[in-house]
């Protein structure tokens, strides 16, 4: 059997922490699975609440690089900033064929047990996907029996200059930044208008 490629994460919210109880545990369970690590992501000092933390984003760029087989956390915690972002995240691994365990929380999905944990969460994910869904749908219906207007604000610009501009050999890219808007909205504004 193939050797699993492990990407195993750690965080610690402040630089006065380390990682190295996390790193230690985390090493000790791939040595005892005969699993080999591929790479440590590593975030010091950085919340979890942060959308952003380099280590983390480098390893989901990793992971759709199909450079992991499996993803390992000592918690949900050191990994996840929120439950939404913990399932959207399994369900991309889930997607690309990545396993994800995490220690502490005693989810495994490289077990039966584990994938079936896995295919409940995914469930959820979907669940929640298409809750927003709805919600969204409902929220521009009712906007629009109100009168609201849904999407951008159409462009105002002056149509007149940009069609003698476009009679003149302008392009509609040369004419959307005299007129400061973009290429596709002259284009749209002129085809338009009656040949």
């Amino acid at each position: 059997m193939e050797t699993q490629r492990i990407g195993i994460y750690a965080r610690v919210s402040t630089d006065d922490q380390n990682t190295e109880n996390q790193l230690l545990d985390l090493r000790r369970y791939v040595e005892q699975r005969g699993w080999r690590i591929v790479k440590e992501y590593v975030d010091h000092g950085v919340s979890g609440a942060k959308d952003r933390r380099p280590a983390l984003d480098e390893l989901m760029a990793d992971a759709r690089k199909r450079r992991l087989d499996i993803v390992l956390v000592s918690k949900f915690d050191r990994f996840a900033r929120s439950a939404k972002h913990l399932l959207n995240a399994l369900d991309e691994f889930a997607s690309l064929g990545i396993d994800f365990c995490s220690l502490q929380d005693a989810v495994d999905t490289t077990t039966p047990y584990g994938k079936a944990m896995f295919t409940i969460i995914g469930a959820m994910a979907e669940l929640e996907r298409e809750l927003i869904r709805s919600r969204v749908k409902n929220g521009v219906q009712k906007a629009r029996e109100r009168g609201k207007a849904i999407g951008r604000p159409k462009a105002d610009f002056d149509v007149e200059k940009a069609a003698l501009l476009y009679k003149g050999g302008q392009s509609y890219s040369a004419i959307g930044k005299l007129l400061s808007v973009s290429r596709v909205t002259v284009a749209r504004a002129l085809n338009k208008i009656p040949a």
